[in-house]
């Protein structure tokens, strides 16, 4: 019989990835800040529950997807956390992208308590969460990561088993370096030719079929174009990751100075109230340094 699971987080990503985890066939227990949320799912045959340790003492396996690392703590061992409701042979994953120095810390507190725990934080967007194509990057015990890898395989198509807890954290902060710098490049490449003369839809339709083709160009060129930036990922989100990530590199004594400089890009985009905005609106911000729109190009 398949796990019962629990999703704590039922936000952008959160929301499609408890879907494909009911079409897969896991009973499901859900809790969200948002009461509207909970409810769609209890309608669709989800149970809900009030507190973290309550969704835990109802599951085999609980989820998390959250904000950050301060917010993965307090519900996995806050008070009333999942760790108050622990018990034999429960697992953790959290799906967040979270510093893995705090995720060496949480697991081995969980440890603790005898709760397994994964980091298994994902790549691929709104998009690949609705698809159920996400690339997921865990970090555990191997034993653990089989035991669980039915549920990765309702939620993903590239799955990996990295190594040891913090492992799949640290692939995560090496994707958010990928994914900013191409955006920031894919934003001086639309902004030159355009106010050069050139349409911009002619501009992704030559990098799309040459060396520049990458997934964030097919997946967010057009709307970059439309200025049409509702979040698959926030630029808040974004940002917050980037701190992540340099904060992980001064540990280890790694110089990511371009990364540096895209992450105070997002830090002025977010003080100028675009942090809701997707994180491909880093194209205003290019716009901005030139005192022209694209969108002006007939």
């Amino acid at each position: 019989m398949p796990d019962t699971i629990g999703i704590i987080g039922l936000g952008i990503m959160g929301k499609p990835m408890a879907h494909n985890l009911l079409k897969a066939g896991f009973s499901l227990v859900v809790q969200h800040r948002h009461q509207n949320i909970t409810d769609e799912f209890v309608a669709l045959g989800a149970q809900s529950a009030i507190l973290p340790r309550d969704v835990a003492a109802l599951c085999d396996v609980v989820i998390t997807l959250l904000p950050d690392s301060s917010v993965v703590e307090e519900i996995l061992i806050g008070p009333n956390g999942v760790i108050e409701g622990a018990h034999k042979d429960l697992v953790v994953i959290d799906m967040s992208t979270i510093s893995p120095l705090v995720t060496h810390t949480l697991a081995a507190r969980l440890a603790e308590q005898n709760i397994a725990m994964l980091d298994a934080p994902v790549s691929g967007g709104d998009v690949g969460a609705i698809a159920g194509t996400l690339s997921i990057m865990v970090g555990g015990d191997e034993a653990t990561f089989t035991r669980c890898l039915p549920i990765f395989q309702a939620l993903g198509t590239t799955i990996v088993h990295i190594g040891e807890n913090g492992s799949g954290q640290i692939v995560k902060a090496c994707n958010q370096i990928v994914v900013a710098l191409i955006f920031e490049a894919i934003s001086e490449a639309l902004v030159l030719g355009s106010k050069a003369g050139v349409d911009p839809n002619k501009i992704l339709k030559v990098l799309g079929g040459g060396m520049a083709a990458n997934r964030a160009m097919e997946l967010r060129g057009p709307t970059m174009i439309k200025h049409n930036f509702t979040p698959g990922g926030r630029i808040s989100i974004h940002h917050k990751d980037l701190g992540i990530v340099l904060e992980t590199a001064r540990t280890y004594g790694v110089s990511l100075p371009v990364t540096a400089i895209v992450d105070q890009m997002f830090a002025s985009l977010e003080a100028s109230g675009r942090g809701n905005l997707d994180h491909s609106a880093l194209l205003t911000y290019i716009e901005d340094l030139a005192s022209y729109h694209i969108g002006e190009i007939s």
